[in-house]
């Protein structure tokens, strides 16, 4: 097994923390113990808590999309790609306890105050989008559909199953929304 390196072990144990407690309720010295590191190893690879924040937020960000590729990249049917993601989305959710999306979260509580993240946090959501364009798209290939209509439709109910499922601890809001957009596409 690989040693972790002391960066990637901050990185980890701060994400844990940011996402089930908040970055404002975490502070640098609880990162240092629960990483049991020395507080100069910490800023050896982090100049602020801030750095480590962006740290945190590409962390997730690559594995968001990894993830979803590695869960559909067995599926060569479109319509049924582009319907796994509303699964994959379903089994995160799941998988966190209903903790709900690592962006959302952080965006709501750190907001406007740093652009820095707000901008991160559009471009994710933006990518997501992009990637549901592509997936409806392929899915589109003649047919007489509107793309932009049903990847708006499909990114919305998704974002809403998600603060949703969020609020009520459980997933049936995913099974509804598949309804609905299996519903859209012809």
């Amino acid at each position: 097994m690989k040693k972790e390196k002391v960066q990637e072990r901050i990185v980890r144990v701060a994400s844990d923390l940011f996402y089930r407690q908040g970055f404002n309720s975490t502070g640098i010295n609880q990162i240092i113990a629960e990483a049991d590191i020395a507080i100069g190893s910490l800023y050896n690879h982090f100049s602020s808590k801030n750095d480590l924040l962006q740290a945190y937020l590409i962390k997730e960000e690559q594995a968001w999309f990894k993830g979803f590729e590695e869960y559909s990249v067995k599926i060569s049917d479109s319509r049924e790609k582009l319907l796994s993601l509303i699964d994959y989305r379903k089994k995160l959710q799941e998988a966190s306890k209903f903790a709900g999306c690592h962006f959302i979260k952080i965006t709501s509580e750190v907001g406007d105050s740093n652009p820095a993240v707000s901008d991160f946090v559009k471009q994710h959501k933006l990518r997501q989008k992009e990637l549901i364009r592509k997936l409806v798209e392929e899915y589109a290939e003649n047919k007489d559909i509107d793309a932009d209509w049903i990847t708006d439709n499909i990114f919305l109910l998704i974002e809403g199953a998600v603060v949703t499922s969020t609020i009520h601890k459980k997933s049936d809001s995913f099974d509804q929304i598949k309804k609905m957009i299996e519903a859209q596409l012809p």
